[in-house]
């Protein structure tokens, strides 16, 4: 068995790299670390400690059907930041495609879904608990 010790990165299927560097950066506050121009066409962003790659995809985006919501990426606010961040994204014109504040489950806390400009899903979460 191999044996991991964490995730460096996930990527993010986008249309437009451009549109989707603006919309992470200004909605969700990543940092762009760097660029990889064509023909590899990836933008490298930083949300606190972890990295996210925005990657020009080639063929259609559609993981969810609707406003499913189940392949989603998540990202965790400062403590009782959720709110207020909530709030931003009603502000900005981004839909709430859910919203609840889990009591049980793995991942325990505020938390609402809503999509980026190619239909995938984000989700943010003030994380309360994790268990079983």
């Amino acid at each position: 068995m191999i044996e991991t010790k964490g995730v460096v990165h996930f990527t993010i299927p986008v249309s437009d790299l451009n549109r989707s560097e603006k919309f992470y950066r200004e909605i969700l506050g990543l940092t762009t670390v760097d660029r990889a121009p064509p023909p590899v066409n990836l933008v490298f962003m930083k949300s606190g400690e972890d990295f996210v790659v925005l990657s020009k995809s080639n063929t259609p985006i559609n993981p969810n059907l609707g406003d499913d919501r189940f392949v989603h990426h998540a990202f965790l606010l400062d403590p009782g930041k959720y709110e207020e961040s909530e709030a931003f994204l009603r502000e900005s014109g981004v839909k709430i495609v859910h919203e609840e504040e889990r009591v049980d489950g793995v991942f325990r806390g505020k938390q609402c879904h809503f999509h980026d400009p190619d239909r995938n899903v984000l989700e943010i979460i003030d994380l309360a608990g994790i268990g079983p």
